[in-house]
């Protein structure tokens, strides 16, 4: 992403979206997307052609669906962007620039097939929310998936594919919740914050400090930053840190010590017990284990 970015601000052109197709088979697309867009260009109205799930991987911007799902979510790296059939949507950087994400398409008669395969479900192509938040429970799926684009890691795309869904499916059948409207000014305020812990994710970084970059007193940013992310400043750190490291440690050989240090963990007795909150099962289980 921030070879884009780059080459766009040397160029002068407008930001734009550029999508790598990663795999693709009967009725499922998986395709690594990275925007240039910023603050300078104007959002304009898409529509979602199929279901769409989306994974954050780097950067943030502001997603405002219509239709069942309608409203305005802020998406942060390890979130999911759900768009269903026919939607129409606008994506927007007012705040900040670039982002990049993991989309899988489907097509409608493919995601009623596995709508329809859940206990209890019938076919269903369309969500009640628009985001997910990086909630444990997404970790391992969303850390194995950012892993896989960079090619170093083996996986069956379309067998991915599907668990995400499944997964998004069962996580957006639970009760949205009812947030109060939340201002421009004060989501530009925790982007700031937002990028500023996913550049230096292994720093100390406090609530005071985040909440002073953001110009907003402790307790209002800690409010806001929960309600537009869905999730604590600190969660939100931990579980950046911990999908981080999960990553390395299925693409590097570096010692579990090495990558708990590096990635802010004091010691490794802490990551260790932190990563199998996260992930089920120890880190030397985790890169001996993964697949799949």
């Amino acid at each position: 992403m921030n070879e884009a970015l780059t080459q766009q601000a040397a160029n002068g052109r407008p930001g734009r979206l550029d999508a790598r197709v990663l795999a693709r088979g009967d009725g499922w697309t998986a395709e690594d997307v990275i925007c240039s867009c910023g603050p300078d260009d104007r959002p304009f109205e898409e529509q979602h052609h199929g279901v769409t799930i989306a994974i954050v991987t780097a950067g943030s911007f502001q997603y405002r669906g219509s239709a069942v799902a309608a409203g305005r979510e802020m998406m942060t790296p390890g979130s999911l962007l759900l768009g269903s059939d026919g939607q129409h949507f606008e994506c927007g950087h007012e705040h900040a620039l670039g982002d990049r994400c993991l989309s899988f398409r489907f097509t409608p008669e493919y995601f009623d097939s596995i709508s329809a395969g859940m206990r209890g479900r019938g076919a269903r192509q369309t969500f009640r929310r628009l985001k997910l938040p990086p909630i444990r429970v997404l970790s391992p799926l969303v850390s194995l998936a950012t892993a896989a684009v960079t090619g170093s890691l083996d996986v069956s795309w379309e067998e991915l594919s599907v668990r995400i869904a499944v997964e998004a499916l069962h996580l957006d059948n639970g009760s949205a919740r009812s947030l109060a409207p939340v201002s421009s000014a004060a989501i530009a305020r925790v982007t700031r914050a937002v990028r500023m812990i996913d550049d230096r994710p292994e720093d100390q970084l406090t609530l005071a400090e985040l909440a002073g970059a953001a110009k907003l007193s402790p307790y209002h940013f800690l409010r806001t930053f929960d309600d537009l992310t869905g999730v604590t400043p600190h969660q939100y750190m931990r579980r950046l840190r911990l999908r981080r490291a999960a990553a390395r440690l299925v693409l590097e050989p570096a010692r579990v010590l090495d990558i708990a240090l590096a990635g802010g963990f004091g010691d490794v007795s802490n990551f260790n017990r932190a990563f199998r909150a996260e992930f089920g099962v120890s880190p030397r289980v985790y890169r001996r284990g993964i697949t799949v």
